[in-house]
């Protein structure tokens, strides 16, 4: 069950373009958690004006392991820009089922970084 636009998602994420200085507008985002069969996708959405998807997918999740694959690709060729990366996949693993997971991404052309956010 994905979120609606009041509720926020358990996991959630923001892009930011550090070659801009500015939020990543248009970014879609696949949120996939792993299931003995394999990955399945569990929610998706796009970043909004600031960068951010609020409502990514299920307002809660179990512990285990998930991943969020972001097509920086389309992003990039919006604007005629070269970029190494035409997508970033980031793993991770939820543990505490009561805290909040949110997941940053920053993308340049050449480069991309993330960390555990708040």
């Amino acid at each position: 069950m994905s979120a609606t636009q009041t509720e926020r998602s358990h996991i959630t994420t923001h892009v930011l373009d550090t070659g801009t200085g500015r939020p990543s507008s248009g970014v879609k985002a696949t949120l996939e958690a792993k299931a003995a069969s394999g990955w399945q996708e569990i929610g998706t959405g796009v970043t909004d004006r600031d960068g951010r998807i609020a409502n990514l997918g299920p307002t809660q999740v179990e512990a285990g392991h998930y991943r969020i694959t972001f097509d920086t690709g389309s992003y990039f060729g919006k604007t005629g820009t070269e970029t190494f990366f035409p997508e970033v996949v980031i793993g991770f693993s939820i543990t505490d089922t009561a805290d909040h997971y949110h997941v940053p991404l920053l993308i340049s052309p050449f480069a991309f970084s993330t960390y555990r956010g708040s």
